[in-house]
């Protein structure tokens, strides 16, 4: 029976599509479509899936299981409601809606919202036994030859 209930789902989600927040490290997060099926969420995080699910909104971050173990690039920090980190993510990441039992499509506010609060991509320093999160600008169009530095001013 679950096995039925598998292939429904990824029959109904492939039909679809899911729009969902994608996040990749050192870049601005963009609104994608995916077809919502369990191998394409394999492929873009690059390994098995876990689902985290650190807010209230019906919303879940998928990422990839093993991304820290395998020295996946860090992506960005998750904060509790105190604004303190809590957590970081590694790999390319997710967000998505939660349905009645799946995962579903961001829509509406929740888009917005996600994709707000993502939208900067981050790099990380450590200081003695601390892990600071610096949230960088948007990443710009660069002309060919061109590159872009940033620096930390003292």
């Amino acid at each position: 029976m679950e096995e039925n209930y598998f292939e429904e789902f990824e029959e109904r989600e492939a039909e679809s599509g899911m729009t969902v927040v994608a996040c990749y490290p050192g870049k601005t997060a963009q609104v994608i479509e995916i077809d919502g099926s369990l191998e394409s969420m394999q492929q873009f995080v690059g390994g098995y899936l876990q689902a985290v699910y650190p807010f209230d909104d019906p919303v879940a971050i998928i990422c990839n299981e093993e991304g820290k173990l395998n020295g996946l690039p860090l992506n960005r920090a998750l904060y509790t409601e105190d604004g303190e980190m809590f957590d970081i993510t590694a790999g390319n990441i997710i967000i998505c809606g939660l349905g009645e039992e799946d995962f579903a499509s961001l829509q509406g506010e929740l888009l917005e919202k996600y994709l707000e609060k993502f939208k900067h991509p981050e790099t990380f320093i450590k200081i003695g036994n601390d892990i600071l999160a610096i949230k960088l600008p948007e990443e710009q169009k660069q002309t060919e030859g061109q590159t872009h530095k940033n620096h930390i001013h003292k």
